[in-house]
């Protein structure tokens, strides 16, 4: 028996997809919040959409769970459109950011809430809910009022809250925005390990590119209504197909600049500033405006020119500061002729802890780690 309460037939197919929206669009007057989004989410996977706020991701999700009705495209869980589905009938829960758990009620009574609506006997209801509190680590914590609980605890109660009615799908907007840095760090590892135990999809909506990018198997980045890129963390990272993209996931150093030559994808980049950069980008031509982004873990340094003899871009600076941060530790070097500051990861070797403000060094990084896009 599925969440919805229809039982497949030996012979009908299961379904590719958990979720999927075609062409779903949402318009405020003239505002388009949500344009033309295409989406299919597998069977039992985590799925993120990132972006800025404002960017149309909270409206989509309210679509998803039926608060808000879509101006057109079409909705399909399991392969069943539920345009017409209202929200509490759809096999769909939602985890909200202030998490919204009933502080007059213990931690079994908040799980069991839902259980008790759908008419499910008493005794089905306290095995339901111990066996939810033993599958998120709070085994013998019914009887807790949520006042006694950790915030990382509250985070669980409110995913076993919605996990124990076994949802198609489970939408959670921004749980982790309310959580201190270091709890929110825990929490992306168990909120991993909880759609693992469980087997739920997830649809997880952040801001947050460090949450989407640990916790994804997809991940969807949305800019003014559009997904500008689906991938893996890795293919967002590495290789992002917008500027979009190239600027909002990760860190990177960016130029402004102009198409010297190019030769298929390789390019020769003159900056704003005079320097002459090579890189890769695809259907540019000589004169194009491009925007140029290189990681700060792409750039190595070197006492002297030799040790970057070999790479296609080669720099000299001044150091300006040194950034201590354990493993994210990052130098900013100050170069060319109007002291533009490049950021540049440290390595962890430990050979250039002694760098000090004021120090020349040199550094460099090849073409093919050199991404450009043509300027918006």
């Amino acid at each position: 028996m599925t969440a919805g309460g229809a039982l497949m037939s030996e012979t009908q197919a299961v379904p590719a997809f958990d979720l999927e929206c075609r062409e779903l669009t949402r318009t405020f007057d003239r505002f388009v919040a949500v344009d033309h989004v295409d989406l299919a989410i597998p069977s039992g996977s985590f799925f993120s959409i990132l972006g800025p706020s404002g960017c149309g991701k909270t409206t989509l999700l309210r679509m998803l769970a039926g608060f808000l009705r879509p101006t057109s495209g079409d909705i399909l869980i399991k392969g069943k459109s539920v345009l017409d589905v209202p929200p509490n009938r759809r096999p769909v829960n939602m985890v909200f950011q202030h998490l919204a758990l009933f502080p007059m009620m213990n931690v079994a009574d908040n799980i069991g809430y839902g259980l008790r609506r759908r008419g499910m006997a008493r005794r089905d209801i306290a095995r339901r809910v111990d066996e939810a509190l033993a599958r998120v680590g709070l085994p013998s914590s019914g009887k807790k009022r949520i006042s006694q609980l950790s915030g990382g605890q509250k985070q669980r109660v409110a995913i076993a809250r919605c996990l124990v009615l076994d949802p198609d799908v489970l939408l959670l907007d921004e749980p982790l925005g309310a959580l201190d840095l270091k709890l929110r760090e825990h929490m992306k590892v168990e909120l991993k390990k909880l759609q693992h135990e469980f087997g739920t999809t997830f649809v997880y909506i952040t801001h947050d590119q460090s949450e989407a990018l640990v916790m994804s198997d997809r991940v969807a980045v949305m800019n003014a209504g559009r997904f500008e890129q689906v991938g893996t963390a890795q293919e967002l990272y590495y290789r992002p197909q917008t500027a979009f993209v190239a600027g909002f996931v990760g860190d990177s150093n960016t130029w402004q600049g102009t198409v010297r030559t190019s030769t298929g994808d390789r390019l020769s980049i003159i900056t704003e500033d005079g320097v002459e950069i090579a890189g890769v980008g695809s259907g540019l031509s000589t004169g194009d405006r491009v925007t140029v982004f290189v990681r700060p873990e792409a750039i190595a340094l070197s006492r002297d020119t030799a040790g970057i003899a070999a790479m296609a871009n080669r720099m000299t600076g001044t150091v300006a500061s040194v950034l201590f941060n354990g493993a994210a530790s990052r130098v900013l070097v100050r170069s060319g002729p109007h002291g533009a500051e490049i950021d540049v990861a440290l390595p962890q070797t430990g050979e250039f802890n002694d760098l000090a403000p004021g120090q020349p060094i040199s550094f460099g990084w090849s073409d093919a780690q050199t991404t450009c896009f043509a300027a918006g």
